[in-house]
């Protein structure tokens, strides 16, 4: 892979395949006088009476690399630690125009510099290293010594091991519409030139930062389970009292090891079957809407063949999980009675489970809903939930007996009903708990 160096190598190596190739062919002869090769924005290049005969390859656009776009991701562990290098997979767009103030002196350029591309679609890796090492010696310097300098005035782009990627630099000639050219050149602000656009790819560029190797596998152990995902059709009831037993139907439920969670608590059920599940919600939810979720993590100690090694750890692995399902945990009045209030106080009210401070609560007495006041957050490292509430009653409140209930976002306390087949009230509300206002 290449360093973040190889976007100006690839345009130093395309610069001198340009400059020997036009020494080779003599091309200074035919427009009369020495071309150079640029690597400069078009509105830098000196146009008008002074223009001298000169080829500018300019870089204009960067794009990613489809192919090579994906490549090696995820490069990070759930920790953050980086795991791989993923490689920086770029496009390189060059326009290549040609100068000269003489007729023919573009055509003749553009047409030399367009053969040599043709003739070189790709970069040899030696002419990579050739083009970013130093300059073969030149004529006899000062005292007879051979002269030599480096290409590149920014460093040692050697270093960039462009010449060592995985992928060899393609160069391809790419069509450019008349709206394309026209916007293009309007953007760069310099006088139209013949030009022709080229596609340079790819260049991989790949960071060397140190990252974690995991120690090598010794030996390797195969378990082959078939898939049993387990499915929650129903939750029944779908309103349930604390404490009370919440039943799951569905199918694949059954498992050597089954667990029920309720988001962050794990439970086990009480009974388990295939097609049904019980298990008691644990006593830290909020009332109000929760979920549930069916999860069968596998303990390969305990599978079949082939037998663990001896010294291999036998806690359970992530397993198979069930879809989630929703319920109503509903609150309930824990206030001994009678219950008494009189207008214009304060009624308090103890429930279970404690309501959250940020949820939304209200009291309904009789036909009458009551909303709480907001509450004050509790303070830092305090507890999140209250086992008490204070509603204030208005004093235009009508004394008499109502039933109460609490109701903690949408989900309601429950009245008592008569279970007694014998009473004539039976199945009926027995208008308890109530409130006496006074």
């Amino acid at each position: 892979m290449s360093s973040a160096l190889a976007l100006a190598a690839v345009s130093a190596v395309l610069k001198d395949l340009l400059n020997n190739g036009l020494i080779d062919h003599d091309v200074s002869t035919s427009v009369g006088s020495a071309v150079t090769v640029s690597v400069l924005p078009p509105d830098r290049v000196k146009t008008g009476d002074e223009e001298q005969p000169q080829l500018n390859l300019f870089l204009y656009q960067v794009t990613p690399n489809p192919g090579w776009q994906n490549t090696g991701f995820p490069s990070r562990d759930d920790q953050g630690g980086r795991l791989t290098n993923p490689p920086l997979a770029l496009n390189l767009h060059y326009l290549l125009t040609a100068y000269g103030k003489n007729d023919f002196d573009g055509e003749i350029l553009l047409g030399y510099a367009m053969q040599l591309f043709h003739e070189n679609p790709v970069l040899p890796r030696d002419a990579i290293r050739t083009a970013l090492g130093t300059k073969p010696p030149g004529p006899p310097g000062v005292g007879g010594t051979p002269v030599t300098s480096a290409i590149l005035p920014i460093g040692p782009l050697s270093a960039s091991d462009l010449a060592d990627q995985v992928e060899q630099i393609k160069i391809a000639p790419q069509n450019l519409s008349t709206e394309e050219l026209s916007k293009l050149w309007t953007a760069l602000q310099a006088p139209y030139r013949p030009a022709a656009a080229y596609h340079v790819s790819v260049v991989l560029i790949e960071s060397s930062k140190s990252v974690k190797s995991a120690k090598p596998v010794s030996k390797r152990s195969i378990f082959v389970l078939p898939f049993r995902r387990p499915i929650i059709n129903e939750v029944s009831p779908q309103i349930v009292m604390p404490g009370a037993l919440l039943t799951l139907n569905g199918r694949n439920l059954k498992a050597d090891i089954t667990k029920v969670t309720f988001g962050s608590t794990l439970m086990e059920p009480s009974m388990v079957s295939d097609v049904a599940l019980q298990v008691v919600p644990p006593n830290d939810l909020l009332p109000g809407v929760n979920t549930v979720q069916v999860i069968q993590p596998l303990d390969l100690g305990t599978q079949p063949a082939p037998p663990l090694p001896a010294g291999t750890p036998v806690e359970p692995h992530r397993g198979f999980e069930s879809n989630v399902a929703a319920f109503i945990l509903a609150p309930k009045i824990t206030t001994a009675p009678p219950i008494k209030v009189a207008p214009g106080n304060k009624l308090n009210l103890a429930i279970t489970p404690p309501a959250g401070w940020n949820q939304r609560v209200s009291l309904l007495l009789g036909d009458r809903a009551i909303p709480i006041p907001s509450r004050p957050v509790p303070p830092s490292g305090g507890s999140q939930t209250t086992p008490t509430l204070d509603f204030p009653i208005p004093a235009d409140f009508l004394p008499g007996v109502y039933p109460v209930r609490v109701q903690v976002d949408g989900a309601q306390s429950t009245l008592d009903i008569d279970t007694n087949p014998m009473s004539p009230t039976f199945n009926q509300y027995t208008g308890k708990p109530n409130v006496t206002v006074t």
